[in-house]
């Protein structure tokens, strides 16, 4: 019993130090973006008149309006493409296992351990030979690559866990493969193929690297991306600055908060499955 307790005990010191390593760092951002522009603030203090209007300043200047079109633009070709990709390619191997899907499957892992900045000088060379340099599409179609890996391994690990019972009494009542995906599998897998849109939205979103070095002009980056160019503007406004980053900042956490129990649920579900 002196054991269980000691045990609760040190588990919740240890969350409360991870909330406060998670947290602190964004207390300390927004508690700058209420200081005076152009001031250096140091550390975490709470500035005696806060300049509230910092927020509208960097909205603004950075044209939020027109940097949250271009995301979304974004968001809509990279998240439903390369959910339905990785759903039907998970589907093939983790259910239907036709021959050299374990091979297949091998690559998508390799895939797991590839950096994007490893890729990074090749791909700028290949997105100018195809002509689509500084377009969304320079951002939109690698992004779809490069999330196959974890997608694909993500979905063949949900399809894997389906009782094949449920395929092989279907198809004695004479289902296809194309009902037993859409009508059996597919609904089964709801809360894994939500949880990896949800994740591949905040990391489409967050997407920086690939948006300042495929994309010139500001406008068409995600909104992370577009920080690059706010930072060059306002580099030495570290209150403005910080401002701005909240503001990008905010849409992935409102999407998370929002959908946060689906994803739990996801996660709590392939566990219990495995």
């Amino acid at each position: 019993m002196i054991t269980s307790r000691r045990e609760k005990i040190i588990g919740r010191v240890i969350l409360v130090v991870l909330m406060l390593v998670t947290v602190l760092p964004f207390v300390s951002i927004f508690v700058t973006a209420l200081h005076e522009p152009g001031s250096y603030p140091q550390g975490i203090e709470w500035p005696e008149t806060p300049h509230w209007e910092n927020f509208g300043l960097a909205f603004q200047s950075a044209d939020m309006f027109r940097l949250l079109g271009s995301s979304m633009l974004i968001e809509l070709g990279v998240v439903p493409a390369a959910v339905l990709l990785a759903t039907l390619a998970g589907f093939g191997l983790g259910h239907l296992r036709p021959v050299g899907a374990r091979a297949v499957f091998i690559v998508f892992i390799l895939g797991l351990t590839l950096p994007f900045e490893g890729i990074i000088t090749p791909l700028y060379f290949q997105i100018r030979d195809l002509g689509i340099l500084n377009t969304r599409w320079a951002i939109i179609l690698p992004l779809i690559g490069l999330f196959m890996p974890f997608a694909v391994t993500w979905m063949r690990a949900n399809f894997a866990t389906i009782p094949r019972e449920l395929s092989e009494a279907a198809r004695v009542d004479g289902a296809t493969t194309w009902h037993l995906f859409w009508r059996i599998h597919v609904p089964l897998s709801v809360p894994a193929i939500s949880s990896l849109a949800i994740l591949l939205f905040l990391w489409t979103w967050n997407q920086f690297l690939l948006a300042i070095v495929l994309v010139a002009d500001p406008a068409q980056r995600t909104m992370a991306g577009a920080l690059g160019a706010f930072q060059g503007r306002y580099g030495t406004d570290i209150p403005l600055l910080c401002a701005g980053s909240l503001l990008i900042l905010t849409p992935t956490l409102i999407v998370f908060l929002v959908f946060q129990r689906k994803f739990v649920s996801a996660l709590l579900q392939g566990s219990l499955k495995g």
